[in-house]
C-alpha cells in the first residue's frame, strides 16, 4: 500500500508513504511507518497533541509505528517536575558537565556536523545504508523542520580549540519537548574516554525544559 491521502487533523497532514519494510531494529520483523507532511507549519500546542498520541518526526515529516505483529517501539515521556535521575546518571551529569561546554542555537548543516553524524552512525552499527550522508541528506532529516526546534551543541577542550563532540535536535511545544536525535563522537580522546554524552544529552534537555517550565520531554 502506498497512497497519497489527506488526514483531516489541524493542520491537514499528507500521507507520503504507507508500506510495510523489513523492520531496522529487530532482525526479521515487519515494520510499518506511515510517513504524513503537515500542510503547514504546527503551533505549539499542536505539537503538544501530536507527542501525546506518540508521534515522532523526522525532517518535514511525522510518523506513528504502525507495525502490523509488535508494539515493541514505545514513546517514552518524563516528567520534568518528578524525574529524578538515578545514582550512575548524576554521576555522569557532573562528570560531563565539568568539561563539556553547551550551546543552544538553531539547527544548523555543515561538514563538521555531517562528519560527526557519519561518525556516530558507522562506529555504533546505526548506518542503514553503505554510502555516507551528505549535506543535502543531513539538512532533509535534521533542518528542515515544521515545528519549532533548537539545536544543542556539544564540545570538549583541545590544543587547537573547542571541538564539536555532540549535537542534539529538540522540538518545542507549549508543554512538552521532543528529543527528535542526539549524536556524538563515537570515539572520544582517552582523557575523555569514560564521557556518557548520550546520558548527559538526555539530563541536559530535561534540566533546560524544566527551567523553562516545560512540563514533559518525550
Amino acid at each position: 500500500m502506498d497512497e497519497r491521502r489527506v488526514l483531516p487533523v489541524l493542520p491537514p497532514e499528507i500521507v507520503v508513504s504507507d508500506s510495510e519494510e523489513p523492520c531496522p531494529y529487530i532482525e526479521g520483523n515487519v515494520a510499518r511507518r506511515p510517513m504524513r507532511l503537515p500542510t503547514r507549519a504546527l503551533l505549539p500546542e499542536e505539537l503538544d497533541q501530536r507527542l501525546e498520541l506518540g508521534d515522532r518526526r523526522a525532517g518535514m515529516l511525522f510518523y506513528t509505528q504502525a507495525c502490523p505483529r509488535c508494539q515493541a517501539c514505545e514513546p517514552l515521556r518524563l516528567d520534568t517536575s518528578s524525574f529524578t535521575p538515578s545514582s550512575s546518571q548524576r554521576r555522569a551529569f557532573r562528570k560531563a558537565r565539568e568539561v563539556v561546554r553547551v550551546e543552544i542555537g538553531p539547527p544548523l548543516v555543515d561538514a563538521a556536523r555531517v562528519s560527526l553524524f557519519d561518525r556516530h552512525q558507522s562506529v555504533r552499527g546505526l548506518r542503514k545504508h553503505e554510502r555516507a550522508f551528505t549535506l543535502d541528506d543531513y539538512a532533509a532529516f535534521l533542518v528542515e523542520r515544521p515545528v519549532d526546534a533548537f539545536e544543542l551543541r556539544y564540545f570538549l577542550p583541545t590544543e587547537m580549540g573547542d571541538e564539536l563532540v555532540g549535537v542534539a535536535i529538540t522540538d518545542r511545544g507549549k508543554e512538552a519537548w521532543s528529543a527528535v536525535y542526539t549524536y556524538y563522537e563515537p570515539e572520544l580522546p582517552e582523557a575523555h574516554r569514560g564521557l556518557s554524552l548520550g546520558t548527559f544529552s538526555v539530563l541536559v534537555q530535561l534540566e533546560l525544559a524544566r527551567r523553562a517550565g516545560v512540563r514533559f520531554v518525550y
